[in-house]
């Protein structure tokens, strides 16, 4: 499946929802084509990219469980629809927690077989928002399989699709 659940609309949400204001310092973590980054630095942020595959000169080349950044170098690390993808959930948390400076703001969603709110206080992360998309997430996935978009993936469980905003202190 291409793209993310609810697009643009449900990118400036949590970007809003985030209270960071430009020119703060933003990263995607599992950019992709690097959609999100070229919307942030349109709205003033210093927003750059990193993802396996990146769809553009935006977004560079590499796994975000390893980012070649140094330690509290972000105000901001936003995440749709990759921690699940990159393997390691937990590891991805303590990642985006190392890159975070103090007061910083990790703005994810995503598909959730474990409990993301759990790994996140255990990181060290305060969950200042959470939202079930779980309803929206079923039909998005019912839509992406009928037009035969690939949809697999071998995790079996219960299935649900949240939204979180948490902050390091």
């Amino acid at each position: 499946m291409n793209g993310h659940l609810g697009g643009t609309q449900n990118t400036l949400h949590i970007i809003a929802l985030s209270r960071l204001a430009p020119p703060a310092k933003i990263l995607d973590m599992g950019a992709g084509a690097g959609e999100t980054v070229g919307l942030l630095r349109d709205m003033g942020y210093d927003a750059r990219g990193i993802d396996i595959r990146p769809g553009n000169d935006m977004v560079k080349k590499g796994d975000f469980l390893r980012c070649p950044y140094p330690d509290a170098a972000f105000d901001g690390i936003i995440s749709q629809c990759a921690f699940f993808v990159g393997g390691d959930v937990s590891g991805a948390f303590s990642e985006a927690y190392r890159l975070l400076k103090g007061g910083g703001v990790l703005m994810l969603t995503d598909v959730c077989f474990e409990d993301v709110e759990g790994i996140a206080g255990k990181t060290g992360f305060a969950v200042m928002h959470i939202e079930d998309m779980t309803a929206r997430w079923q039909e998005y996935y019912i839509d992406a399989v009928w037009r035969g978009e690939e949809c697999r993936h071998e995790q079996r469980g219960k299935c649900e699709y949240r939204m979180l905003i948490c902050g390091k202190e």
